[in-house]
């Protein structure tokens, strides 16, 4: 089949179709549905003041007068004189008070330890005993023995 009879069936072909389509009537075009498109002028509709909405309930109507009425607040607190006994601290050291109590936590417990080290050495100094705990603890057994000793011979 050459070129010159593919196109003439394709003719015939499209003349067939095209007494089919006009036998069976007119075909109705399809309807633009569209909000800005009017299907009797086949354009787009004309703007009437009909179709704006009119919102009365908006954000903008409800803060209209606010920042104005903030800043006259404002003007007036500031305007007011200003008490210092509000502003200052009832004590003038709080917050160094606050800083510094992490740091006395560790102190106490320091000063705890020296002081409980300190009697362990007198009491050991005062018995003739080392220096150490365990001479501290010993001079305190052999004090309680002495003393009941003593006061088992008072009985006797």
């Amino acid at each position: 089949m050459s070129l010159a009879d593919t196109s003439d069936a394709r003719k015939a072909r499209l003349l067939a179709l095209k007494r089919r389509r006009d036998r069976e009537g007119p075909v109705e075009e399809p309807v633009i549905k569209h909000r800005t498109f009017d299907p009797e002028t086949r354009g787009l509709k004309k703007h009437t003041p009909e179709d704006d909405v009119v919102m009365e309930d908006t954000v903008e109507k409800k803060v209209e007068g606010l920042a104005e009425k903030i800043i006259a607040e404002d003007a007036e607190r500031r305007a007011q004189e200003l008490d210092l006994f509000n502003i200052a601290p009832k004590r003038a050291n709080w917050d160094l008070k606050r800083d510094m109590e992490k740091k006395l936590t560790k102190l106490d417990r320091q000063t705890q330890q020296a002081i409980h080290t300190l009697i362990r050495q007198r009491l050991a100094a005062e018995k003739g005993q080392s220096d150490d705990i365990v001479g501290a603890m010993n001079a305190q057994e052999t004090a309680r023995q002495q003393e009941n000793a003593e006061s088992d011979e008072e009985e006797d």
